[in-house]
């Protein structure tokens, strides 16, 4: 257990006076201070009860017996890296497995809102993940979930939170703060539920997070900016940046699996001059083959990098900037005396291999592999279980019914690759026995939310294009953010129907349905949304679903993250939800069949 700052602050005093020796010593670094955005050459570093002591010039005078010293030999010695915005979720592992994912790549510090497990099991859901956070050796934060569901009236959850339920939440050990305020216009609005959560946020000092999903940079957003929020990570382009940082709000950029809004935004610093010290580096979303196969913060500095930011600015974006906005500027995000000794170790700040990582003092990984011991996390069997369809469902539960005519306009879910909004367009289909037809030819297939949560038997159908599956086949996933019913996009109902009873019998996941063989399944038993085995084998299982669906004539960069963000109901303009077709750049429901 870290004991904190204000408990052995003499100890470290003693140690950098050289009363005491030091538990660890890395000698002879490259000191990357985030402070002065300095490379001070010729720096060791002493570390005593998994807290910095001594920082600077030859710590021999704290080295003792028991003292362990490392030689850094000139190597660059950074702090361990921080995501300000993450959902756990996503990478389909439990807690304990996306640290042991993320531990080698030099990630020691996660800011996460579990509001995936809260639609679908609600507080409890909450708390199981806070708990089994607080037993990691790293640092992860929780946010305490604001909006759940995600848009009132406009779907159901498993699960609703209260303001009073969230109130209470923040009291708890761990907990940093209120998460993602999708709900903008319940903000702009002055939404009781919303005003009073943020209300009992900032009075409990903790940090409230925004999500401003509309492209609306007037009255709006200012009205906003002026509830309480005080990050955002939904901007996607230059403007979007700077007019969060210009209302004194931090500009997260975010780099997840299918989101790459980082290029476009970090020209707020490196063409428009604007102060990089309120500008925040995150991943959002991240699934498991892209933590185990591409890395996860580093993976974002060095594409930060890329981009044009000077290494040292980027690394301050992943580190201090993140440290500061949440209040732990004492804590963490520095290599600094009385910090948590947090530390990475590597030959170059640009390509930025991670050769040895420590969090809390303690040797965690070395040359990419985990060499501390971070042992499974049981989850309860109240946990697990939670699909519920109410029966099985038939082909004939896809049908999409038009009364006359031999075709139809109809309103179809636009995907765009590699970005979290949607296109509303409009499609001519043709009509058979009553019945709308998709229309393979051009790239016009069926989306289907089933209800999940309480056996109801409720389909919702509808049309979406832009994953060119050009074959029978179909995709269905109990991840569908942010209510988690299930989603099934095919274009062979028969397949469709048979992805669904799949998904019921393992528990919850992902699988692929092409012409009525099974081509990948990646099984989700807890709450339907993550795995209960290792990272490693999680991934190769979404490797063999990325292979399917390629197979089946899908091109799209990191498609299932795209599938499984068809119902989010808080990002415009087209969503499906278990009450029908949604327009989120009304926030209504409206007809799938233009009339």
């Amino acid at each position: 257990m870290l004991q904190p700052w204000s408990e052995i602050a003499p100890r470290l005093v003693d140690v950098a006076m050289g009363r005491k020796q030091a538990d660890l010593v890395v000698r002879n670094g490259r000191w990357v201070n985030v402070y002065s955005g300095e490379i001070v050459p010729g720096t060791d570093v002493a570390i005593v009860a998994g807290r910095f002591a001594y920082v600077g010039p030859d710590a021999g005078h704290t080295i003792g017996e028991g003292t362990r010293i490392v030689d850094a030999a000139g190597r660059y010695l950074l702090p361990g890296l921080c995501d300000g915005h993450m959902h756990v979720e996503s990478g389909l592992v439990t807690v304990s497995e996306f640290a042991r994912a993320v531990i080698p790549h030099g990630t020691t510090t996660m800011f996460v809102d579990p509001h995936e497990i809260a639609n679908v099991l609600g507080m409890p859901g909450v708390k199981l993940m806070n708990d089994e956070a607080q037993s990691l050796p790293v640092n992860i934060f929780v946010q305490v979930p604001s909006c759940v569901p995600s848009a009132p009236g406009l779907e159901n959850a498993g699960a609703t939170l209260s303001a009073v339920d969230v109130r209470e939440a923040l009291a708890w050990p761990n907990i940093i703060g209120l998460g993602e305020m999708m709900n903008f216009p319940g903000v702009t609005g002055n939404d009781p539920k919303m005003v009073a959560e943020i209300a009992a946020t900032q009075a409990a000092g903790l940090t409230v997070g925004g999500h401003y999903a509309s492209p609306d940079l007037g009255r709006a957003f200012h009205a906003y900016a002026a509830g309480g929020p005080a990050d955002d990570h939904e901007g996607t382009t230059v403007d979007d940046a700077i007019a969060r940082v210009r209302q004194g709000m931090r500009a997260m950029l975010r780099l997840g699996s299918a989101w790459f809004d980082v290029a476009a935004q970090v020209k707020a610093i490196t063409e428009r001059g604007i102060d990089p010290r309120n500008f925040v580096l995150c991943t959002d979303d991240s699934h498991s083959g892209t933590l185990v196969n591409d890395g996860h913060m580093n993976r974002v500095v060095r594409h930060a990098i890329a981009q044009g930011l000077k290494p040292i600015t980027a690394i301050q974006m992943a580190t201090l900037n993140t440290a500061q906005h949440f209040g732990l500027e004492r804590e963490l995000g520095s290599i600094a005396p009385g910090r948590r000794a947090d530390l990475i170790v590597t030959t170059d700040l640009t390509a930025l291999p991670i050769e040895m990582v420590f969090g809390r003092g303690r040797l965690l990984a070395e040359k990419g592999v985990l060499v501390a011991d971070i042992p499974a996390y049981d989850y309860p069997a109240s946990a697990k279980n939670t699909v519920k369809l109410g029966k099985r469902l038939a082909a004939t539960d896809f049908d999409f019914s038009a009364a006359g005519g031999s075709d139809v306009e109809v309103r179809v879910i636009g995907v765009v690759e590699n970005q979290a909004p949607t296109k509303a367009l409009q499609r001519r289909l043709p009509v058979e026995s009553g019945v709308v037809q998709m229309d393979r030819a051009g790239d016009v297939c069926q989306i289907a939310l089933v209800e999940r949560h309480r056996a109801t038997g409720g389909v919702v159908n509808a049309f979406v294009s832009g994953f060119g599956y050009d074959t029978d086949c179909a995709m269905a996933s109990t991840v569908a953010h942010d209510s988690h019913h299930m989603i099934i996009v095919g274009t062979n109902k028969a397949d469709m129907a048979q992805a669904a009873n799949r998904l019921q019998e393992v528990g919850g996941g992902i699988v692929l349905i092409a012409g009525g063989r099974e081509l990948a399944l990646v099984e989700l038993p807890i709450a339907g949304l993550m795995s209960d085995e290792r990272a490693e084998v999680v991934a190769e299982k979404a490797s063999r679903l990325v292979e399917a669906m390629r197979a089946s004539g899908c091109k799209l960069n990191n498609a299932y993250m795209q599938h499984s963000l068809l119902a989010l109901a808080v990002i415009p303009e087209l969503r499906i939800s278990d009450i029908g077709l949604i327009d989120v750049t009304r926030f209504e429901k409206t007809e799938v069949i233009l009339r």
